[in-house]
């Protein structure tokens, strides 16, 4: 990336210009902690819509992503047995970083370092548009649902819980 470079030049953004994707940029003040619920909040968005990325591991240590609406949390007990593994647990944060190759609270599940398989909570599928992270925290992308399934080969989970 160029020192001088733009926000929206991200890896994340080259994948989906790369791949002809239409999107619209949402950048908003990055707060620690803050979350899905904080960048809602601030941009007028439906936190439902907002989705996090989310990179767990499986009892083998083998890294996951896990793609869910803003204002629910991951049913580890529910993922683990859709997918066939004995248990699923989030990534330490320093992990997380070294599998996705970006800073936690500015993952996108877009361009990761290491290619690890996608799930995505069935219900986010249904809505018109949703926002994720751009590739840097502070920056969201507005794009269709069905763009998680074409590129990264999203499989549909049924694991949301209310948060």
């Amino acid at each position: 990336m160029a020192k001088h470079a733009r926000v929206s030049e991200t890896p994340a953004v080259a994948l989906l210009k790369a791949h002809g994707v239409a999107f619209t940029e949402h950048p908003y003040e990055y707060r620690e902690h803050g979350g899905a619920q904080h960048s809602a909040e601030v941009l007028g968005l439906d936190p439902f819509t907002v989705v996090k990325t989310l990179v767990m591991q499986d009892e083998k240590g083998s890294p996951l992503i896990v793609l869910m609406h803003g204002n629910r949390t991951v049913s580890t007990k529910n993922l683990a047995r859709q997918i066939g593994v004995k248990s699923v647990e989030p990534c330490a944060p320093e992990v997380a970083n070294r599998h996705s190759g970006y800073l936690v609270g500015g993952t996108s599940p877009f361009a990761t370092r290491k290619k690890m398989p996608v799930y995505i909570e069935r219900s986010i599928l249904a809505l018109p548009r949703i926002c994720i992270n751009g590739g840097r925290r502070g920056y969201l992308i507005g794009i269709a649902p069905d763009v998680c399934v074409r590129l990264l080969g999203a499989q549909p989970v049924d694991c949301a819980l209310e948060a």
